[in-house]
């Protein structure tokens, strides 16, 4: 009699869309199934997001794939969650219902409060608990923005009627009918309100950022069966048995289990994570230290670094400017020009990320003649993505005093080659593209693996991971080294 098949359902909710995707035992994705999600834009440097849609649009991709490819919930073996991290979202505990818009990570709502505080004698004491820098990227000042918005809100959380969660919880409390209210510790480490060291939520940090204990989630590991969904849900109850933050996950995805090994995400936006092993990194050019996804509940940390706009770019370019029907076009446009003739294109629309951290800098178009052209400007705005990320390739060299060896990537926009061979070109390594970019979801779909025993450990998952194409650094060095001035002149003149 054959063993029935065990299948792996990966929720992967981001900034744009909800997807699901199915993986079967030999960690191969089956199919996938994608839903929009909409961002709001209220006032300027703010970027909200409907939490109830957020909600819907996973349970409905996920629905949907289950019904498309005629798999039964009996037939899951576990569920991997993996998220859009800093994002924030403060619900009532018995409707269940969001008391305010959820804040995206994007959102610049808190810069001049974060301002404040890192100009604070707090400052010091935040940035070696939390590894982060004090940015309103994070998720703490969210909260608190909510807490001193909301009327009735504050008095309301301290008693624990409202609870707070990345994404990650807002969808954990829903698939389990209310039932569980956690987090794993990779989507803790970026409220700015837990300490890396003890993988809890730290008084201290909670009095300096006045937010009650009482609303937070509990801190469990990103690997392990954690809790069951509602039967009623998908017709069967499935364990949830791993959640990672979407970075996390794609470093696990991306079989980078180990101290060394570097990833870059090119989504939204970008970023670069890592692996440090067990120990916490330190970073003198303002990168971040957080928890790396590790099997067997193991500590393990990574230093990261985030470009908040990164493929949002080339949105632009679409939606605002009317440039170009689609991002595939991106590609051609770019190669249809020798260069970029001198233009360079910063996307600092809602400030730059590490390693600068100027929340008021602002987007800007420098060298512009009367012979630039639109695919000028597109391959400039590609360009731009590839120089944001060398700008974190940099610092964690300069941080870790390793040499880069090679670059594993994944991601919507690693799917473009001129973006892939220009990113060789400037990080002077081969960029490796791996047969599955979706490694989002396939990292959550690891962990959960593991979490069940579906996969016997990390070796197997590492023999699992194949590379696709390699692009080789082809530009002399010259070039490369004369064009990155070019882009830290034009990053200078936007601050």
């Amino acid at each position: 009699m054959l063993t029935p098949m065990r299948y792996l359902l990966a929720l992967d909710e981001g900034t744009t869309s909800a997807r699901a995707a199915l993986y079967d035992e030999e960690g191969r994705r089956l199919a996938i199934e994608s839903r929009p999600i909409d961002c709001r834009y209220p006032h300027p440097g703010w970027v909200e997001q409907d939490a109830n849609q957020l909600l819907e649009r996973q349970l409905d991709a996920a629905k949907a794939l289950l019904a498309r490819r005629n798999v039964e919930a009996s037939e899951i073996a576990a569920i991997g969650i993996t998220n859009q991290r800093e994002s924030t979202v403060v619900w009532d505990r018995r409707t269940g219902q969001p008391v305010a818009p959820a804040i995206n990570w994007q959102c610049r709502r808190t810069a001049d409060f974060c301002t404040e505080l890192a100009a604070s004698d707090n400052a010091a004491t935040i940035t070696n608990k939390t590894g982060l820098v004090i940015d309103a990227y994070f998720s703490g000042s969210k909260i608190r923005w909510i807490l001193d918005n909301v009327p009735g809100i504050r008095e309301r959380a301290e008693s624990g009627d409202v609870l707070f969660g990345t994404v990650d919880t807002w969808l954990i409390w829903h698939l389990t009918g209310g039932r569980v209210h956690a987090t794993d510790n990779t989507n803790a480490s970026r409220t700015m309100l837990m300490n890396l060291g003890t993988d809890d939520w730290d008084e201290e940090l909670l009095k300096i950022l006045d937010i009650p204990r009482a609303m937070l989630p509990k801190i469990v590991p990103s690997q392990g069966v954690l809790a069951e969904t509602d039967a009623a849900l998908f017709g069967a109850s499935i364990p949830i048995a791993g959640v990672a933050g979407d970075q996390q996950a794609a470093l696990f995805g991306q079989a980078c289990f180990r101290d060394g090994l570097l990833k870059n995400t090119y989504g939204t936006g970008c970023f670069a994570l890592l692996h440090t092993g067990s120990r916490k990194p330190v970073s003198k050019w303002r990168l971040l230290a957080t928890r790396a996804s590790s099997p067997g509940g193991e500590k393990a940390f990574a230093l990261e670094g985030s470009v908040f706009i990164g493929g949002a770019a080339i949105q632009w370019l679409r939606d605002e400017l009317g440039l170009i029907r689609s991002a595939d076009e991106t590609h051609e446009i770019a190669l249809s020009v020798d260069g970029a003739h001198g233009v360079y294109f910063v996307p600092a629309f809602v400030g730059l990320g590490a390693p600068y951290w100027r929340p008021q800098a602002r987007g800007a178009m420098i060298g512009l003649t009367r012979g630039t052209t639109r695919a000028h400007l597109v391959r400039a705005a590609l360009e731009s993505i590839a120089y944001q990320s060398q700008d974190l390739f940099e610092a964690m060299v300069g941080d870790s005093g390793l040499a880069i060896s090679e670059l594993r990537v994944d991601g919507g926009a690693a799917a473009n080659d001129f973006l892939m061979q220009f990113q060789a070109d400037l990080v002077g390594c081969p960029v490796v593209r791996p047969a599955d970019t979706e490694t989002t979801a396939l990292g959550a779909a690891y962990l959960a693996g593991l979490a069940t025993g579906i996969f016997p450990n990390t070796d197997t998952l590492a023999q699992l991971w194949k590379a696709e194409k390699t692009f080789e650094p082809k530009m002399p060095k010259s070039e490369r080294d004369a064009l990155y001035e070019g882009w830290k002149t034009a990053v200078e003149r936007a601050s």
